[in-house]
């Protein structure tokens, strides 16, 4: 009955029917914020190898002895942001990538099965000499592009890949569409455009 009900509430939103529910003013994605190990590695790769326009840096900042950075960003009192950068690639949202120290600061990078696991996708309009480009930067793939045929993602082609410091990260091409398209009246963000 659940798994009903949430099928129920995801066709209503890819359909449009929730659009009186949505936050006020709400025009789209602004950016993507997370933490690194270390800005200048990230950095250097998005725009050297991704190939993303780096913008101006921040920071640092701290909550000195007050619990303003608990207060505000939801972290130990006594974290600090020493430095942090705005990326952008291509045709999408922008990045805030963090440099944080912390007393409590977990350095284990999630899964996409842990909780808050996360990973951004890229798309390309070449997958195969993409994912050459990355291997030949020796960039960590993970196996062979797989190319989805059924289901509302058919038309997709995609394959993981790792950042340096081991974030996860995707390749994405589909050039024709996805069949999702044919049943839908809404249509998801398309870098394409």
């Amino acid at each position: 009955m659940k798994t009903l009900a949430l099928t129920a509430a995801v066709t209503a939103l890819g359909t449009g029917a929730l659009a009186g529910s949505s936050l006020p003013g709400m025009t789209g994605t602004d950016h993507v914020g997370f933490t690194v190990p270390s800005v200048d590695e990230a950095v250097t790769f998005f725009q050297d190898v991704i190939g993303c326009n780096v913008f101006y840096p921040l920071g640092p900042f701290s909550g000195g002895d007050s619990t303003w950075m608990a207060d505000h960003l939801n972290v130990d009192a006594k974290a600090e942001i020493p430095t942090m950068r705005l990326v952008r690639c291509g045709n999408g949202a922008n990045f805030e990538i963090f440099e944080y120290t912390a007393p409590d600061q977990d350095t284990k990078l999630p899964r996409n099965s842990d909780i808050g696991g996360h990973h951004i996708a890229f798309y390309t309009t070449d997958m195969e000499d993409a994912v050459s480009y990355l291997q030949g930067k020796g960039i960590k793939v993970l196996g062979n592009p797989t190319t989805m045929t059924d289901g509302p993602s058919a038309g997709e082609t995609w394959v993981y890949f790792l950042a340096p410091w081991g974030m996860q990260l995707e390749l994405v091409s589909y050039p024709d569409g996805k069949a999702y398209e044919a049943e839908y009246d809404g249509r998801l963000w398309d870098p394409r455009s």
